[in-house]
């Protein structure tokens, strides 16, 4: 049963049913549902299929391409020298078929594209030289490296600029779609358990569909993660190895993100990671936040090259926190239930799940329609100028001559707004005003599970968003 999704199925039914032949690219982080969302709303009426060959060499990939080509029909040819020819063998297959629409679908396209193959260009000579001249043809290109999809697909300067019919760049789910995705399976949740499995896995509907009914969410944190060989237990090194030929030093620049919850600039991330500073070093960043491992944002007021990148994947940061040095105990997260270093991790992973549920956040602000940029911001102490220091994660930047300065509070309850809470807000808010000169109205705002319990501070509060907006 396919969840929400709701757009792209509608794109690739576009395409289908169209009366010409048309070109799709759907790309997105691995295990994130690509190749699902293509079978489940097409039915699998594809007249060929073919995944590309993890790290085989351009011998291999010609080999398995020919092996699908016999599965789906095709007999009798001379095995292909490169891709030019093997391209061929797909357009006989195309011209023998009596079906309507002939779907061709290549996953993990990125894996086919060997160094030295010529791969793109035989995909080119293939599309534009043949395909697109008919009316009957659906190809469907996906791959899991959003990087390579990007350059050579996507904004291709060659012989496939803009010859892309639709894009879907797939996203993993939102609260609200894995609610529904869990429902599916008849297992039972309350909203803050979805929202904790939520901080732990990200929106990657293959590591929910680990979750087994009848369990606890601890027993099953522990099936999935802690046991021994548990099913994710070696998710990280097949994550990144399988997306980037060589993943060292893309593990590097995640592994430095992970120890700095407020992110790191360009050069702070040189100096902790000892990479070399050149054009690659950028790209990779731009391919990790391409692949939403990572997200690149800008301090209010400041310029491009104060740019910070901060680590935003879920269960990247679950990995470093507990994964790392992976316990002995089979029992680990039932047994660190309220326990400091999981309460710590609370925090910053809450945090983490608001920066990616922001529209639903400005939902329950009653601001979806005003035009808003979204900031973080620090300044450091001077006692001079009066400045207390201050760390802001979230600033939602309005039009309407507002900003939201966004707290967010992990807890298991009401959240308390003590007296020490209240003066640390209104600092925050002091620093920003005299630092960076806004004429801005500061609206003090609170995201928390359950909501503010009432007290003397909790007036000062402008606005409170809960898990169930969230959930919108």
């Amino acid at each position: 049963m396919l969840i929400g999704r709701e757009r792209e199925k509608k794109i690739l039914m576009e395409a289908f049913q169209a009366k010409e032949s048309k070109f799709v690219a759907v790309y997105g982080r691995r295990r994130v549902g690509k190749t699902y969302l293509i079978r489940e709303s097409l039915d699998s009426r594809f007249l060929f299929q073919h995944t590309g060959y993890y790290g085989g060499k351009l011998a291999d990939e010609l080999f398995e391409f020919c092996a699908s080509l016999r599965e789906y029909g095709l007999k009798d040819f001379a095995r292909p020298k490169n891709w030019l020819e093997a391209f061929e063998l797909l357009k006989e297959l195309i011209r023998n078929s009596t079906v309507k629409r002939k779907v061709v679908f290549l996953d993990e396209l990125s894996w086919m594209d060997t160094h030295g193959s010529d791969f793109i260009m035989a995909l080119e000579g293939f599309w534009n030289g043949w395909a697109s001249a008919r009316t009957d043809i659906l190809l469907i290109v996906c791959g899991s490296v959003t990087s390579w999809m990007l350059s050579k697909i996507v904004h291709n300067k060659g012989g496939l600029y803009n010859r892309l019919s639709f894009r879907i760049h797939l996203q993993p789910f939102s609260l609200k779609e894995c609610e529904a995705y869990i429902k599916s399976r008849n297992i039972v949740m309350n909203r803050h358990q979805i929202l904790v499995c939520y901080m732990i896995m990200g929106g990657i509907p293959f590591y929910w569909s680990f979750l087994e009914k009848g369990k606890s969410l601890p027993q099953n944190i522990d099936s999935i993660f802690f046991a021994r060989d548990a099913p994710l237990e070696c998710e990280f090194d097949y994550l990144y190895a399988a997306l980037f030929k060589k993943p060292e030093p893309y593990v590097k620049i995640v592994s430095a993100l992970g120890k700095k919850k407020a992110g790191m600039t360009r050069e702070e991330l040189l100096k902790a990671t000892h990479l070399a500073d050149s054009g690659n070093f950028t790209i990779k960043l731009e391919e990790l936040e391409s692949c939403g491992f990572i997200r690149k944002y800008h301090q209010f007021g400041m310029k491009e090259r104060n740019a910070v990148y901060q680590l935003i994947d879920n269960y990247t940061l679950f990995y470093y926190k507990f994964l790392e040095n992976k316990p002995s105990d089979e029992h680990y997260w039932s047994n660190q239930i309220n326990m400091p270093l999981v309460n710590a991790w609370c925090g910053l992973a809450f945090e983490r799940v608001c920066l990616e549920h922001v529209s639903q956040m400005k939902q329950a602000l009653g601001i979806s329609g005003v035009l808003t940029e979204i900031y973080s911001w620090a300044c450091k102490q001077d006692s001079e100028k009066g400045i207390y220091g201050s760390q802001i994660d979230l600033l939602i930047v309005r039009r309407d001559q507002v900003i939201n300065l966004c707290e967010m509070k992990f807890s298991e309850k009401k959240y308390v707004i003590t007296a020490k809470t209240d003066e640390e807000i209104r600092k925050k808010a002091s620093d920003f005003l005299s630092v960076t000169g806004a004429r801005y109205a500061i609206h003090a705002t609170l995201v928390t599970p359950y909501g503010v319990a009432d007290g003397s501070y909790a007036g000062h509060i402008q606005n409170v968003i809960t898990t169930n907006d969230l959930f919108s």
